[in-house]
């Protein structure tokens, strides 16, 4: 059975993300910081985001992939 999960760019991600209130703090490195004033997520800044890493971010900000995927559609 094929993953939910697909393989995105961190800038897809981001996107998502800030449809949700979250909002960049910081970088280090290739590391980015996005935090929605209680919960913080480092958002790798590489070419692609594997399947895995997105499931633990999804999890960080306690939202389903269902939900994910449709913040990605808007």
């Amino acid at each position: 059975m094929p993953s939910k999960y697909p393989v995105l760019e961190p800038k897809e991600i981001v996107s998502a993300l800030q449809k949700i209130n979250y909002s960049f703090v910081s970088q280090k490195g290739s590391h980015m910081k996005y935090s929605d004033g209680h919960h913080i997520v480092i958002i790798p800044n590489h070419a692609e985001i594997a399947k895995g890493t997105l499931k633990g971010i999804l999890n960080q900000v306690n939202i389903s992939i269902d939900e994910f995927l449709e913040l990605l559609k808007k």
